[in-house]
């Protein structure tokens, strides 16, 4: 059987899988040393005014709960963003947003789910000192954000990333050095120390020099850059992987960004008929939820 076949039976059975997703809602992980008292926290917003395939009510649930067990309060931020709606916030979270016009079979080129000045918008929140999480997984997800990447220097490709086994679940480690030493990786003190993430699918994009890569993509990743969701084939342009990152963070002005390449990681999912765990729930991905909460006391400007 040729790897074009091969390929095609993986990705068919990634999209099976994936095509069903709904929140684990008894997902609930031991957090040992809260940040706040019980809602007493910084109030994060997590969009879902721009078609998002997570909601804070939806697939995005069981973060808005791991979050709202640190102590922090969750809203839904609802609408396009406008300076005066963006004055008062000070972590926003955006994960796999969408054009209005977008629908199914989604095709390249992808349109942006932001306006332009929704972008200059956010651009100046986050440079005045808010802090961004920005999210976007595998195309079409990608190229929606990729305008709103870009403005803060990263290159997002409308793509899919691949291991050399085209199954697409990636384990970023410190032993084999694809897991970045970082403050957000090494927390507040040994129980918050990340050792090892696993992710699934999603993009692999580039950083701005400034930023520093949490996720490290190797050279014998490959990410095809298709022109319809799902759909690859010989003839689909392709790059490797190599300096890609699939998570990095900067500091901007005087705010702060975290960008990631994939969405499963920061939530929990049952997929498919079976139920397959996916996500923070998944039995190799039992350190995932603590880098989340690493990542929003970063954005929250604890260290």
């Amino acid at each position: 059987m040729n790897r074009k076949i091969l390929l095609i039976i993986s990705f068919l059975s990634i999209n099976h899988i994936f095509s069903q997703q709904i929140p684990d809602t008894t997902y609930s992980p031991e957090i040992t040393t809260k940040m706040y008292p019980k809602k007493s926290g910084t109030t994060i917003y997590i969009d879902q005014g721009h078609r998002n395939f997570h909601t804070k009510n939806n697939r995005f649930l069981p973060f808005a709960k791991l979050v709202l067990e640190d102590g922090y309060k969750v809203d839904g931020f609802d609408g396009k963003f406008e300076k005066d709606k963006l004055k008062d916030l000070k972590i926003l979270v955006i994960s796999n947003a969408l054009s209005e016009n977008s629908r199914p079979p989604f095709v390249a080129p992808t349109e942006s789910a932001f306006s332009t000045n929704e972008i200059n918008t956010i651009k100046e929140w986050v440079k005045n000192g808010g802090s961004l999480f920005l999210i976007a997984d595998h195309m079409p997800f990608a190229g929606a954000s990729a305008n709103l990447a870009k403005a803060f220097g990263f290159t997002f490709y409308d793509s899919f990333v691949m291991d050399a086994d085209d199954k697409g679940i990636f384990d970023f480690s410190r032993k084999n050095k694809m897991l970045g030493n970082h403050v957000i990786t090494n927390g507040r003190n040994h129980q918050e120390r990340v050792h090892k993430i696993r992710t699934f699918t999603g993009q692999g994009f580039k950083i701005p020099k400034k930023a520093y890569s949490i996720l490290n993509l190797k050279k014998e990743y490959t990410v095809f850059i298709t022109d319809t969701m799902w759909v690859f084939n010989e003839k689909t342009p392709r790059i490797s992987a190599e300096n890609l990152s699939q998570g990095a963070v900067l500091e901007y002005g005087k705010g702060r960004i975290a960008v990631f390449g994939e969405a499963a990681m920061f939530t929990a999912q049952l997929a498919g008929r079976d139920r397959v765990k996916v996500g923070m729930n998944a039995a190799e991905a039992t350190e995932n939820y603590q880098l989340l909460l690493n990542l929003i006391h970063w954005l929250d400007r604890k260290y």
